[in-house]
């Protein structure tokens, strides 16, 4: 098997896809904004997006509550300087934490949500 990609379940699919197209300004390689799919070329990998009631019904699934708890998944990714795309960012994302350090982590560290409430993280290693 090989992980081709990342798939968010979204309610709010419009809201999603021009959070990922327009604000983190990632690439559309499929689909648009009414398309209710679509992949975002993120680095070396895809990041999708995808109505949540289409995939639910596709696998035969009972369509969920929208109050589902928050941190089921965290996307992460590595940026080249957390201050510097923390700044070029805030005007547009709200915030949960300040650009920080997690020694025990190893990592300089900031975090911010998705119009789905999907946790994002973005960090740098600090370990020398």
């Amino acid at each position: 098997m090989k992980l081709t990609h990342t798939r968010l379940l979204v309610d709010n699919y419009r809201e999603c896809y021009e959070f990922y197209k327009h604000t983190l300004g990632f690439t559309c390689n499929w689909g648009d904004e009414t398309s209710n799919y679509a992949q975002f070329q993120v680095g070396d990998t895809q990041l999708a997006i995808f109505d949540r009631n289409e995939m639910l019904e596709d696998i035969h699934a009972k369509v969920e509550p929208a109050n589902r708890p928050l941190h089921e998944v965290s996307l992460i990714f590595a940026v080249d300087d957390v201050d510097e795309t923390y700044q070029a960012l805030k005007e547009k994302v709200a915030f949960i934490t300040e650009p920080h350090d997690r020694e025990d982590w190893g990592i300089r560290v900031a975090h911010f949500r998705d119009p789905a409430g999907t946790l994002i993280e973005i960090n740098k290693n600090i370990m020398t």
